[in-house]
């Protein structure tokens, strides 16, 4: 078996493949282009993204050049793959904007140095923009049949839910193996790759390849990833896990590491590390805690740098042993007018957007979870006042997990 192919499966990434021997073949013989598409309906990717950037990474490893498909053109119409109803549509200057922020992130994870891997950026709008749409239908749709088109998963779901399902939505996958037919005439991209509810889409570019120009093109897609509590990857009770630091720290990033389940600790380090697959089996049977530890910071150095990661965990450290302020806890900023006298603990909570919910404030306060410089607050109705502030600061922590340094200004 083909290396990449190899570690590709030894790290808990693979689930389908088109014709995996050809495959094989194909990346022992020479070196190719595989691309991933992005969808850009947010400023940042989260974490639910993870696994297919790092699947870019090992095509970088594997001296393969990625292509990185950003939908400019598609996000103007929406994936209906796991769905349940018609997404909000973007105006061009929000999805330019937000095209430009995932690309930025998406360096961060990226060798950009060497010309034979480097990634190619690309926009699938340079090309759906112009589409004569008589030619479209003629040249590319006569190659698609309704029946098929309704045996694939995302459509199926919908309308077997009675959810609507726009025409707009419909040709979502038209288009998405449009742009793999264009990567492959322009790129010379033979490899697609996508999470496993893309297979239906990623088969349909195979096929309008084939039929179209007679080349052969392969497919390969990732599992569907939970937590071992069976949450959704990227989301917590709090929130996204966003990859760009202005909507999430680098230390609430290395704390949702840290705190995954046991269970999903030795998966997760051979899935969003760079740690090899040897290394781990050697370390997996060390302590839970200090293998979480390395979790978090080969996962934070990879995003953030090396020197985010260790002051994350010194960061932790402070903020357990509650010997310190903690001068490397993330930090939030509040006008001294804002206090004055006038707010409750309960109000300062919710300012520093650790906990949005007032009546789960009030049962943290009852169960003792709730601490100014590391001190119990007992009582909900506690009026906060500039003098908690030592030296303009004041540490609240919610919980053993969560702490934040609150400063006046």
């Amino acid at each position: 078996m083909n290396k990449f192919l190899k570690e590709f499966k030894d790290r808990g990434y693979f689930y389908q493949c088109t014709s995996e021997e050809e495959l094989s073949d194909l990346l022992n013989k020479e070196k190719i282009k595989g691309y991933i598409g992005f969808d850009c309906t947010a400023e940042s990717l989260h974490v639910g993204s993870l696994l297919q950037i790092m699947c870019l990474r090992l095509l970088q490893k594997h001296g393969h050049r990625p292509i990185v498909l950003l939908g400019g053109g598609t996000t103007r119409i929406g994936d209906p793959s796991g769905k349940d109803k018609t997404r909000k549509i973007l105006t061009e200057k929000e999805i330019d904007k937000n095209i430009k922020s995932i690309e930025k992130i998406l360096k961060k994870f990226l060798d950009n140095n060497n010309q034979k891997t480097k990634p190619i950026f690309v926009n699938n709008y340079s090309w759906l923009k112009d589409l004569n749409y008589i030619s479209f239908l003629r040249d590319i749709g006569k190659h698609f049949t309704i029946n098929k088109m309704l045996t694939f998963e995302s459509v199926k779901t919908r309308l077997d839910r009675e959810q609507s399902l726009s025409y707009m939505e419909f040709n979502y996958m038209i288009l998405q193996a449009y742009d793999f037919l264009e990567l492959n005439k322009k790129k010379n991209c033979s490899l697609q790759i996508g999470g496993s509810d893309q297979w239906g889409n990623i088969v349909n570019g195979t096929e309008l390849i084939k039929r179209y120009s007679g080349n052969q093109a392969y497919g390969l897609t990732t599992p569907l990833i939970t937590l071992a509590s069976g949450a959704k990857m990227g989301k917590t009770e709090t929130g996204a896990v966003w990859l760009d630091e202005k909507l999430l720290s680098s230390y609430d990033y290395w704390q949702f590491w840290r705190n995954v389940d046991d269970r999903d600790v030795i998966k997760f380090l051979k899935m969003f590390t760079d740690l090899n697959t040897e290394e781990i089996e050697k370390i997996k049977d060390s302590n839970i805690n200090q293998l979480k530890i390395k979790l978090a910071n080969e996962t934070t150095a990879m995003l953030h740098g090396k020197k985010a990661a260790q002051n994350s965990e010194q960061a932790a450290k402070e903020a357990f042993s509650g010997t310190s302020l903690g001068s490397n806890l993330p930090s939030i900023k509040i006008k001294k007018k804002d206090i004055n006298d006038k707010i409750t603990i309960i109000d300062l909570v919710i300012l520093s957007k650790l906990e949005k919910s007032k009546s789960e404030i009030r049962r943290l306060i009852k169960g003792n979870a709730i601490k100014l410089n590391d001190k119990i607050i007992s009582n909900e109705k506690l009026i906060i006042t500039n003098e908690l502030f030592h030296n303009d600061y004041l540490k609240l922590s919610v919980g053993k997990k969560r702490h934040i340094k609150m400063e006046l200004n």
